[in-house]
């Protein structure tokens, strides 16, 4: 099997693992066996039926799971019936040499009074890291306000992570093309540029979104330290995005520009060496004909034709080399 196939393999499997974890958020994160009041539902991959017993069980409002299905679904907040959901857009790392290898997804934050759910249908790093980070704080959230701004926060710095990343893969790219200037360079060039428009998109959604949540949400002192932390961070990588998103942009627009000279130059040199062998091949033809031309009883005939095609090349070639044409 090759590591194409591999990849892909692995790509299927970690968007069907489903896995459902109970964390209790007082004083420490720390897994619990089962859901008790307060506690914080980290939900993964989920399936039909993991998607039915948490409506069922806690009468999430049937819609919600949809939404945060969709993989184009905007950062957005909704209310219904004492449900809230915050959906938030964080980056995602496809296969590398996939359309765009690097993306956004949604992630959902489903609350209500003591139940606080999250859900994501695909397995990212970033909820991997989130969790382990606060794990190694040694502290658990105030309540879902704080773990909902302390998940902006740790979006947006994956969002930087991931544009460190973006930016070593756009330098490989360029070194290569200084080099060769090859199809597969350019080609990785314009899905890099195709995953800097969804990381901009995301970004400013997810900002939009804050901005809402400052007004929807009971925010204490404590959270708008974290908001202000929160708007540092994403404000630096819009900023960030932008900046690459616009060095890339001139780096294809630079290697266009030198595609399409070296083609005018090849079509310029190709014109002239036309230009150059229609002269003997004319007087050749001429030669040729069965007509009456002076030279056909000439025992020097073939000479003159031949010096005469000569120095009409070499005249030609003069011209074309003092103008720089070839």
């Amino acid at each position: 099997m090759s590591i194409t196939a591999n990849l892909h393999n692995l790509f299927m499997l970690k968007r069907l693992a489903a896995m459902k974890t109970y964390w209790s958020i007082e004083k420490q994160l720390r897994v619990i066996n089962e859901w008790k009041s307060g506690c914080w539902i980290q939900v993964t991959c989920p399936t039909d039926d993991d998607q039915r017993e948490l409506e069922e069980r806690f009468n999430i409002p049937d819609y919600f799971m949809s939404d945060i299905s969709d993989t184009d679904e905007r950062a957005r907040y909704e209310y219904d019936d004492g449900w809230t959901l915050i959906i938030l857009r964080i980056p995602y790392v496809k296969e590398i040499r996939s359309r765009t290898p690097y993306t956004t997804v949604p992630l959902g934050i489903i609350h209500k009074r003591d139940v606080t759910i999250t859900v994501c249908f695909y397995e990212t790093n970033m909820m991997l890291d989130f969790v382990s980070y606060q794990q190694k704080r040694g502290v658990g959230f105030t309540d879902y306000v704080d773990m909902t701004f302390r998940l902006f926060l740790s979006s947006a710095v994956w969002y930087l992570k991931r544009l460190k990343q973006i930016n070593a893969l756009i330098e490989k790219a360029k070194h290569n093309l200084d080099h060769e200037v090859n199809n597969e360079s350019l080609i990785g060039l314009s899905r890099l540029q195709d995953s800097l428009t969804y990381f901009i998109t995301s970004i400013r959604g997810n900002e939009n979104l804050l901005q809402k949540l400052k007004f929807k949400l009971q925010v204490d002192e404590l959270d708008a330290d974290l908001i202000e932390d929160v708007n540092i961070e994403m404000t630096q990588a819009r900023e960030t995005t932008n900046i690459y998103s616009d060095i890339l942009e001139s780096t294809m627009d630079t290697y266009s520009s030198i595609i399409n000279n070296n083609m005018n130059t090849t079509m310029r040199t190709l014109t002239s060496l036309n230009i150059i062998l229609m002269a003997p091949t004319l007087i050749s033809s001429i030669y040729g004909m069965n007509v009456v031309n002076g030279l056909e009883a000439s025992k020097y005939g073939f000479i003159i034709c031949i010096a005469v095609s000569v120095l009409v090349t070499g005249v030609s070639w003069w011209i074309l080399r003092h103008k720089k044409l070839i």
